[in-house]
């Protein structure tokens, strides 16, 4: 068996599957023989590993050969398309045909959603009913396009349909578990989900988001699943695990899912929808069943108004106590959800039966999550109302009503870790600090235990790797000193018995009030743009600051000859990517999703200003649901949690700018509080080493 310092090596059969220009790097070895040995053990392990260590190779080539030599199964989950595109596209066939012969054959498939898949049966479907179902031109014109595009597609995922106006037609067309006919169906053997389902169970490497893995996760806590079997789980980009599992451990129910479904089933203003088309052996069902849909309006109306009323009085939309709002909507949707089902069995057509069954579903689920959420049956459990508003958009307000878990770790011990599977976590942003090799064991500890503590894998064995570039050549840093100190920001309030584990965030802006903070970190990044002559990343932990820097910068930086890009303003996230990328003097405006899985090489990006530390907002309701468990329990909210996840999201932030060995620039930090507070020095500690930061 050949040693995975050999298969990795200069003269190994990697290096000669990718030919020239291959270097080996002693990182990666060390992670994938650490790798090889937590799944020949079945055990756990955390690693961190920087940029250009090669993250994906280290834990494939242990993960493909416990699939071919030992006939076992592996789960590759991650955060984001990018990299799954990478792996199922790039790496796993390259690594894959490094292995041939080597034992069993390695079988890789790309695991997506059910609902990600075309079903033929209903596409024909509702072609056949397009009139009837369909009030608009802009919609039939959408079933047009997908109809084009199922003659030509080879997977029948909605990843490669193209843009279609109306995307709510898809929901008339996607593969259904709730009136999906299994064999019965004509178009079983050419299905699309069937033959992917068939591909997934006869797989031994499943890559997945996230998002599935989480989902299948919590299924199984009630003992069913989506995946198959697997002796073996290796999340990459883990450093976004804890929120992922939060969504999907928890409940949310919006309005739009509500109205979505009453639309799909009768529009009150076209007349239109799946009821008005139906034939059922007696009308008055029907008719019966249309007027309970809009009875269904109703209550959906009444519902989520008396939401955004509860919202409006509360500081953050978090609610503390059960039954807080009046549920109308529970018993609509089951009285819905029941005459549905009474007309499956009087339903003419045999597909009919399978669309009414899953609309019933649908209703049910609705009436079911209403009736959690607002009853509070989850214990351990955050309650929040979200209202999100476009100013000036004249749309009406989204509203949400979810709750998540205040901690996974828990039910992540229990059903991840606590499992007879190995799980390896790897992350370029897991440590809160850097550990040098002279350290004693526990301080590597104490270094992962924020990530230990909130995912529930205590003990797991921890390896730290630096990033093979030369940070000390490739970057400089400058810290702004003479920027007023934002507001908003996190104080910490050690007190158990307070009320709140911190403080309200002051105004925004400061001392100098919104404008004048604004206005001076305005000059600021203007300056720095300039200094690189543009290729700027700006990033903002608000909205609100990235959209009054862009009313204050856009006009000055495109007289320069720098063009500006904002989240939300100029276009979807990928689309301002590939303009940024075109246009080296280009500057780009970002939040919360810039911060971690853009990778832009080269030139294109030489400047990274962060325009203040990314704390969570304490009075986010999850973030201040944790908080206030931690304080109950003795500990320091804001130094045990608000400051690690800063620094963790920090050097996110830090490492947008070299993703190569040719890559050079600037990171700006134009937040005081890197220097002028005690704990600004993690966040300095954070700074590759040999990187000397230049205080203005």
């Amino acid at each position: 068996m050949a040693q995975l310092g050999d298969i990795l090596g200069t003269d190994g059969p990697v290096a000669r599957a990718l030919g020239t220009g291959y270097e080996p790097r002693p990182e990666q070895v060390a992670m994938g023989e650490a790798v090889e040995r937590a799944l020949a053990s079945r055990g756990h392990l955390l690693v961190e590993a920087g940029t250009g260590v090669g993250k994906s190779f280290a834990y494939l080539v242990p993960a493909i050969r416990r699939c071919v030599e030992h006939g076992e199964v592996v789960v590759v989950a991650t955060n984001t398309i990018a990299l799954q595109e990478q792996l199922v596209e790039k790496d796993i066939p390259l690594l894959g045909s490094v292995f041939e012969g080597a034992g069993r054959p390695l079988r890789a498939v790309l695991v997506k959603g059910r609902g990600n898949y075309l079903s033929i049966r209903r596409l024909k479907l509702a072609s056949q009913r397009q009139d009837r179902l369909f009030g608009d031109a802009a919609a039939r014109r959408s079933l047009h396009q997908i109809e084009d595009w199922a003659y030509e597609t080879s997977d029948g995922t909605l990843s490669t349909l193209p843009q279609i106006e109306r995307a709510a037609v898809w929901d008339s067309v996607r593969s259904d578990s709730g009136n999906c006919m299994g064999r019965r169906c004509p178009h079983y053997d050419e299905c699309f989900y069937q033959s992917a389902r068939r591909a997934m169970e006869g797989a031994n490497l499943l890559v997945c988001n996230h998002a599935l893995f989480f989902s299948d996760l919590a299924l199984r806590m009630r003992e069913v699943g989506f995946l198959p079997e697997h002796h073996h789980v290796i999340l990459d980009e883990a450093h976004a695990g804890e929120d992922v599992a939060a969504e999907h451990f928890g409940i949310s129910l919006s309005e739009g899912r509500v109205s979505h479904l009453l639309n799909l089933l009768y529009h009150p203003r076209t007349g239109r929808g799946y009821l008005g088309q139906l034939q059922v052996s007696d009308d008055t069902g029907v008719e019966r069943a249309i007027q309970l849909v809009l009875a269904g309006d109703m209550a959906r109306r009444a519902f989520f108004e008396s939401l955004i009323g509860y919202a409006e009085r509360q500081h953050n939309g978090r609610i503390r106590e059960a039954d807080a709002v009046e549920n109308p909507l529970t018993p609509a949707m089951n009285e819905l959800a029941l005459r549905l089902r009474g007309l499956k069995d009087r339903a003419v057509n045999e597909a009919d039966r399978y669309e009414l069954n899953s609309y019933a579903e649908r209703a049910s689920e609705i009436a079911d999550a209403a009736e959690a959420l607002v009853s509070q049956t989850s214990v351990g459990c955050v309650y929040w109302v979200e209202v999100s508003r476009v100013p000036g958009s004249g749309r009406p307000a989204r509203v949400t009503l979810a709750c998540s878990p205040v901690e996974v770790a828990p039910l992540l011990r229990e059903h991840l870790f606590g499992a007879e599977r190995s799980v390896v976590m790897t992350s370029a942003t897991l440590a809160t600090r850097a550990v040098h090799h002279d350290e004693p064991t526990e301080h590597a500890e104490t270094a992962f235990a924020h990530v230990m503590t909130r995912l529930g894998c205590e003990g797991a064995a921890t390896l730290q790797l630096g990033s093979p570039f030369d940070y000390a050549r490739q970057v400089e840093v400058f810290i702004d000193r003479s920027m007023p100190r934002p507001g908003g920001g996190v104080r910490k309030t050690p007190h158990p018995s307070r009320s709140k584990t911190s403080e309200p965030p002051s105004p925004r802006g400061g001392e100098e009030g919104a404008e004048g903070y604004e206005d001076a970190l305005a000059k600021r990044v203007l300056d720095h743009v300039i200094a690189t002559e543009g290729g700027a990343f700006v990033l903002f932990t608000s909205f609100a600051t990235l959209n009054a820097l862009d009313e204050r910068l856009r006009e000055p930086l495109g007289e320069l000859g720098y063009p500006l890009l904002a989240q939300g303003r100029d276009g979807p996230r990928g689309e301002i990517l590939r303009l940024f990328r075109e246009d080296d003097r280009a500057v780009l405006f970002g939040a919360s999703s810039f911060w971690q899985g853009v990778d832009v090489r080269g030139r294109s990006l030489r400047n990274v200003i962060i325009t203040r530390l990314p704390f969570d907002p304490p009075d986010r309701p999850l973030t201040e649901a944790r908080l206030e468990q931690i304080a109950e329990r003795g500990g320091d909210p804001f130094m045990q949690d608000s400051v690690p996840r800063a620094v963790i999201r920090f050097k996110q932030g830090f490492g947008r700018l070299i993703r190569s060995g040719d890559d050079h620039g600037r990171v700006v930090v134009l937040d005081p509080r890197i220097v002028t507070t005690g704990y600004g020095k993690r966040f300095r500690e954070a700074i590759p080493d040999g990187v000397k930061p230049t205080v203005l």
